[in-house]
């Protein structure tokens, strides 16, 4: 797979245990194709681990407290928790649909916030991290509250995931969560690590950090040292989170606990809508819930994903749709028409070694769909029973596509 960190083609083959971490959603609105298209890869990468015969432990938070699902909540008038648990609910609705395995653990930014008071104390006893007072002006609930910020001159690793320069850093982090002009930083790119309460805000308590709630990069941090340890094998989530999600998360670990945080960085590239990337915050959204209730089979969904390799950016419009269903249609065809209690054929050996190569080659999964194309056009001509179910399991196994009732 291509490794982001590195920018080359790498290896990735874990032994016995595979442990797999996946940043997940700030629920603050449904799922739309470009989420799809993210735990969609990243369920590719579950399976051909499981298809090589490996446990697989994947792990994948939920930001169920952030600004955005606060300032969503505020203006439509709800509690904010009530929101994050409909869209929690809503998006493991349309993840069941899309036949996307689930996590072996799906952790909540809240459940974590006492490993987090934890780490983030630990930063501090270590000169990692340092404090900058609040002031009632800036809100504060408490007498000497103080937010909490990692010192990124502390930290050699840090830029050694998105290899970018400071100033290419600096030009997207306050659009990306950051606070690049917070007074009392030390350096403008140094990530919140602690934010004490403020008037409005939920708040928890923080031992010996005052009550407040973690920053946001914190929260993936100390989930996949929980559950994964560190080095694990495979950090994955979309470009957008290459910085400064990906690399924060992963210079707090290393600082915490003095090696690498993942061995390899996987990114899904941005699916677009009308010439711009799709995203809640744009409103440009195709939404899973949306086309599942407009009728449209959700395999015919997860077709139109697959047939885009997860490495390229591409515009999403009707004619994915369009090219599919029939796709879909052919393949059903072919797979009805196989004997279940057949030995199988060579055109289904071929298709499952072609299978399993393609998706072991950085998961080309186009290259994967043009192969079960091949073996539903041998099976067409063959006629009733000229082939095994081999192929139709293997779909199933590794494309996640069921063509049997």
């Amino acid at each position: 797979m291509h490794d982001t960190a590195s920018r080359r083609r790498v290896t990735v083959a874990p032994e016995g245990t595979a442990r797999l971490y996946v940043c997940g959603i700030t629920p603050y609105d449904a799922t739309h194709l470009g989420h799809a298209a993210t735990y969609l890869t990243f369920d590719l990468v579950q399976r051909v681990w499981l298809d090589a015969g490996l446990d697989v432990r994947y792990v994948q938070n939920v930001t169920d407290v952030d600004e955005p699902l606060l300032e969503r909540a505020e203006r439509d008038g709800v509690r904010w928790e009530d929101l994050a648990a409909r869209e929690i609910d809503l998006f493991r609705e349309d993840m069941e649909a899309l036949r996307i395995l689930a996590p072996a653990h799906y952790v909540g930014a809240v459940e974590g916030i006492p490993d987090d008071v934890s780490a983030i104390s630990r930063l501090l006893e270590s000169g990692a991290a340092y404090r900058i007072p609040v002031t009632g002006d800036e809100g504060a609930v408490e007498e000497e509250a103080h937010d909490v910020y990692l010192d990124l001159g502390r930290q050699p690793s840090f830029g050694s995931v998105s290899g970018w320069s400071h100033e290419e850093m600096l030009e997207v982090f306050g659009e990306r969560g950051g606070d690049p002009d917070r007074a009392g930083k030390r350096d403008r790119l140094d990530p919140l690590l602690w934010r004490a309460a403020r008037d409005g805000e939920p708040a928890w308590p923080g031992q010996g950090l005052g009550s407040g709630r973690p920053g946001w990069h914190i929260e993936c941090s100390t989930i996949a040292l929980r559950h994964l340890g560190v080095p694990f094998d495979v950090q994955g989530g979309g470009s957008d989170l290459i910085f400064p999600h990906h690399e924060m998360s992963a210079v707090q670990a290393t600082a915490l606990e003095g090696t690498e945080f993942a061995q390899v960085y996987v990114h899904q590239a941005m699916v677009g809508l009308d010439g711009e990337k799709m995203s809640k915050s744009k409103g440009n959204l195709v939404l899973v819930s949306r086309l599942r209730a407009d009728g449209v089979d959700p395999m015919v969904v997860r077709l139109a994903l697959l047939a885009h390799h997860y490495g390229t950016e591409w515009t999403w419009n009707d004619a994915d749709l369009a090219l599919a269903a029939p796709r879909w249609a052919a393949w059903r065809a072919a797979a009805a028409g196989v004997d279940p209690d057949g030995v199988p054929t060579e055109l289904d050996e071929r298709t499952l070694r072609v299978l399993r190569e393609r998706l072991a080659d950085d998961l080309d999964a186009p290259g994967a769909l043009r192969a079960v194309d091949v073996w539903a056009s041998g099976v067409s001509r063959a006629g009733p029973g000229g082939a095994s179910r081999l192929v139709p399991d293997a779909v199933d196994a590794l494309l996640g596509l069921a063509l049997l009732p």
